[in-house]
């Protein structure tokens, strides 16, 4: 059976091939599946392997790009600081009115 079969075995060799009850395609289709199922059966325990214990390789690049994170959101707020700074300062004398627009188009003050 081909579950049984190790991972180098269902990769190199169709197990299927020349079994009396199938036709050609039918083998070739059976031996896609069986080493998708066993490609699935890596992953699983790949993603097992990771989840139970963190590499520490990613953690200390993860660490690294936190630190490059908070260094450019810090330049973004003095960048924004320096640009609200830059705008002019208004004088208590100088009031803004809005003026209304009526549904025509119109402006009224």
């Amino acid at each position: 059976m081909a579950t049984s079969l190790s991972s180098s075995t269902i990769h190199e060799s169709n197990p299927y091939e020349g079994h009396p009850s199938l036709s050609e395609l039918e083998a070739e289709v059976l031996w896609e599946y069986a080493r998708l199922a066993q490609n699935m059966r890596e992953l699983i325990a790949e993603t097992r392997r990771l989840g139970e214990a963190p590499d520490a390789t990613l953690l200390n690049r993860l660490r690294a790009l936190e630190m490059k994170m908070g260094l450019v959101l810090t330049l973004f707020k003095a960048s924004v600081w320096a640009v609200i700074n830059e705008q002019p300062a208004l004088d208590a004398s100088t009031s803004y009115s809005y003026d209304d627009q009526t549904a025509d188009g119109t402006i009224t003050q």
